[in-house]
């Protein structure tokens, strides 16, 4: 199992010592650090465990994964809900895999439910209520269940290779590798690549391999290099969604967090802005990843279009990769849409709260807006 033991160090290092002293942010620090390294040794012992039971993991095949790749806030957990809902073609992660990405871990939570629906289902309803409680508060921005489909930020965070980290450790240039993967030296990417390769072996033996993997991932926006060498016939999906909308939503997720161990950091101070530099150097690394993958194994949608015509934008995509939609999933698919046109957010933001302008983004991605068409009046017609 790779793990990032240089960054997790310097991240460390710099959490305690880079900044001024805090009993706050140094029991913040300290209780994650003890939290994070507790459960790494888990996943290593189930990790072994499964080596022992199941000793062809690694000669699994993994064909034709679909990765869903974007910029956090850019509209991939609902694009993930609407192609996780053809159970027929797609076998997705739910949250609990990902935070236990072991298939005797995946056996026993199995086995458990089991139990749990012969009794009443009273542990169902136990989590329910947790969830509730542990992230209701989020509902607004990402719901999330342990049940719900999930992206795989949890699988890089074992490794350390996750930009959740910098809801901890807000530390963005000095750490840059942690969130943009395809920085870290050759050797680095491989053995993060054949872990990660790894816990997708372990997810189909755990699930079956008659379906296709769906991988929502905002952390590989900085990784989709790497992913297209480990991977060379996979499928990428990504949105674009206009920067000056998707960057300053991100970093109103980021900041709470950031505040909860240092209430001191400014809503428009450096951590804001190395955060949107960050979020813009991705844009700029799908952009230019277009030119890396076949035209066949690359679909892009407009963010307008996946919000006001799901159902049309889902078909489209189905078209370009020769996929077949059943009836059920049309049907479906019809009705979600539906529903999405009653959907209004209540997520507000702005680029000046965060001492962001405009013209900073127009600098740092003017070409790609234009060349994309994102400041049309209108979403690009859907055939």
């Amino acid at each position: 199992m790779y793990f990032n033991y240089r960054g997790f160090l310097k991240a460390l290092r710099l959490a305690l010592f880079g900044q001024p002293f805090s009993l706050r942010r140094w029991i913040y620090i300290l209780s994650f650090t003890t939290l994070f390294i507790g459960f790494t040794l888990i996943i290593l012992i189930t990790r072994w465990i499964d080596e022992l039971f199941w000793r062809n993991l690694n000669q699994v095949p993994i064909e034709q994964p679909v990765f869903i790749i974007a910029p956090p806030r850019s509209g991939t957990s609902y694009l993930q809900k609407l192609l996780s809902d053809d159970h027929e073609r797609f076998l997705f992660w739910k949250m609990y895999q990902t935070i236990f990405p072991s298939i005797l871990v995946q056996r026993i939570v199995d086995r458990l439910a089991d139990i749990d629906t012969r009794f009443g289902r009273p542990i169902e309803g136990l989590l329910d209520w947790c969830e509730q409680r542990w992230f209701g508060g989020w509902d607004n921005l990402h719901t999330m269940r342990l049940d719900q489909p999930e992206e795989d930020g949890a699988l890089y965070l074992y490794a350390f290779a996750c930009e959740a980290v910098y809801m901890l450790v807000p530390f963005i240039d000095e750490l840059w590798e942690v969130g943009f993967v395809d920085s870290l030296p050759k050797e680095d990417r491989r053995k993060l690549m054949a872990y990660y390769r790894s816990c997708l072996q372990r997810h189909i033996v755990a699930n079956g391999n008659s379906r296709s993997l769906l991988i929502k991932s905002t952390n590989s926006a900085g990784a989709v290099e790497s992913l297209l060498e480990e991977f060379p016939d996979a499928k990428f999906i990504t949105i674009v969604r206009h920067p000056s909308q998707s960057i300053p939503s991100s970093i109103s997720l980021m900041l709470p967090a950031l505040k909860t161990h240092s209430p001191e950091i400014l809503k428009d101070g450096p951590a804001s802005k190395a955060y949107a530099k960050l979020s813009a150097e991705w844009f700029k690394h799908l952009y230019n990843f277009r030119s890396l993958v076949p035209k066949d194994q690359f679909y892009s949608i407009d963010f307008r279009a996946l919000r006001h015509e799901p159902a049309k934008t889902i078909k489209a995509l189905y078209k370009h990769f020769g996929w077949t939609m059943s009836e059920d999933y049309s049907v479906k698919l019809n009705e979600l849409n539906k529903e999405q046109k009653k959907f209004k957010s209540k997520h507000a933001y702005s680029l000046e709260e965060f001492g962001l302008t405009k013209e900073w983004v127009r600098h740092e991605l003017g070409h790609i807006i234009d060349d994309l068409g994102l400041e049309t009046t209108q979403a690009p017609v859907i055939d």
